[in-house]
């Protein structure tokens, strides 16, 4: 790398690491726990990139960045932050920082951006208009691995976009909750955000209704795929002839997209409509190094409204990061708060946790005599895969092993379901939490037999 950066961080051993790995890599370096000093060199022209902390002690970076640009237009600013929100990610892109990263950063990945900053020529940006008195200061939107990260820097990408957007994802893991913020933080903010519901889009007059009360604002389709044909047929129709004031078309999905698209359960023309760009919001057990962050977040907000001050202790942290979660973080959030009501002292134990999650933490696994007392199914499946691998030797299995896993934890799991509810298959999809209609056809499609009878427990 060829260049000098500017690096501000109130952290002394953070200015340090950076100083020597910018050093080594080439660059000369200036480095600083003073936003004031900061300013002063950037109006002296100094400078190639800046690497400035949000939170300093004589004030906050991303405030200065309308002055950087002002005074020096194009200087890159790599944002880090400790704040790990998305708030912190939409509000460095309003103010046109060239990146941002979290805290704990990644020293590699800072030292890639920054010489990528290094060698790209940017132009003046225009002026952008920052409108954050009027924008809560925290979204329930938190984590600090990379995963989310890069959630919240596409988020931030395409807030103002026009495009529709798809956004994928388990129950549970905040899909509208992210169309929800992508309205209010967007430009679309002061018109109407509005939900199209199957009984609206099957009046007579359903389309046009909703066109007219969500005035060019936001209209979301919640769990498009579990939508009947026909509410879906109408949708198409709608966002094809939208009328003068077009709004932004929002979905969500909590299914396999491809697979739904396969069985017919999305119509393709609906799905090339809504699809302008994807979102795709990982599950909890694919961040869980943002479990005990969440959970302490929740802690937070609990005593905001009321609840006593809580802490987690280690063992209860440990185990919150051990546990599934298929909720995910829904899920998570009920549980903390039940936690910061019930726990039986201002530290959370294990066994607080432990009888919160209920049976689910040390229920006896459904298999065989090869299975490990106290295993988790994630444990189980894991050790089932590899045996079946080691069957095939030096080969591998035949292509299709995600579906075939797939449909064989899938028919029992219907199955059981179906057993326990007495074979009412609305109860039966309300439990698995799926559309009727879907159960009905994975009812046909996996060959299961129900049958109905009176449930006497």
């Amino acid at each position: 790398m060829d260049g000098t950066v500017l690096v501000a961080d109130d952290d002394r051993t953070i200015r340090t690491v950076l100083t020597q790995a910018l050093t080594r890599a080439g660059c000369k370096v200036h480095a600083t726990s003073s936003l004031t000093t900061l300013m002063r060199w950037v109006g002296e022209g100094k400078g190639d990139v800046v690497i400035s902390d949000v939170m300093m002690p004589d004030g906050n970076g991303l405030e200065m960045l309308p002055k950087i640009s002002e005074d020096r237009p194009g200087l890159p600013v790599i944002v880090i932050s400790a704040q790990n929100t998305i708030m912190t990610a939409i509000k460095a892109a309003e103010a046109d920082a060239y990146d941002y990263l979290p805290k704990p950063f990644d020293l590699p990945e800072l030292m890639k951006r920054t010489a990528k900053a290094l060698t790209e020529k940017r132009s003046a940006p225009a002026a952008i208009e920052v409108e954050t008195d009027e924008r809560p200061e925290e979204l329930p939107l938190v984590g600090r691995t990379e995963v989310m990260q890069a959630l919240y820097r596409l988020i931030a990408r395409v807030m103002n976009s026009d495009m529709p957007l798809l956004i994928t994802g388990e129950s549970g893991t905040g899909k509208s909750l992210i169309s929800r913020a992508i309205h209010d933080f967007s430009d679309r903010r002061t018109l109407p955000f509005v939900t199209a519901s199957p009984s609206m889009m099957t009046a007579i007059d359903g389309p046009s209704r909703l066109l007219s009360q969500a005035k060019g604002g936001t209209v979301l389709v919640d769990e498009v795929a579990d939508l009947p044909d026909e509410v879906q047929a109408r949708l198409v129709r709608m966002i094809d002839n939208p009328g003068e004031h077009a709004p932004r078309f929002m979905a969500t999905c909590q299914r396999n997209v491809n697979e739904a698209l396969e069985r017919g359960e999305l119509r393709q023309d609906l799905y090339y409509r809504i699809s302008g760009t994807e979102l795709h919001v990982p599950a909890l057990r694919e961040r869980v190094e943002d479990i005990v962050l969440l959970a302490n977040h929740f802690l937070a907000r609990a005593e905001n409204e009321g609840a006593p001050h809580r802490t987690l202790d280690e063992e209860a942290s440990e185990l919150l990061r051990h546990f599934s979660w298929p909720g995910n973080v829904r899920q998570l959030e009920n549980v903390v708060r039940s936690l910061a009501l019930t726990a039986r002292g201002e530290e959370i134990s294990k066994a607080d946790v432990a009888n919160a999650l209920g049976p689910q933490t040390s229920s006896e696994p459904v298999s065989g005599g090869s299975a490990v007392p106290n295993e988790k199914l994630a444990e189980s499946v894991a050790r089932h895969l590899q045996r079946y691998f080691d069957l095939h030797g030096d080969m591998l299995p035949p292509p299709g092993l995600y579906g075939r896993i797939l449909r064989e934890v899938e028919t029992p799991m219907i199955e059981i379901t179906l057993a326990a509810t007495g074979g009412n298959q609305a109860r039966c999809a309300e439990l698995l939490g799926i559309n009727r209609n879907t159960l009905r056809k994975k009812i046909t499609d996996l060959d299961i037999e129900v049958t109905r009878r009176r449930k006497l427990m």
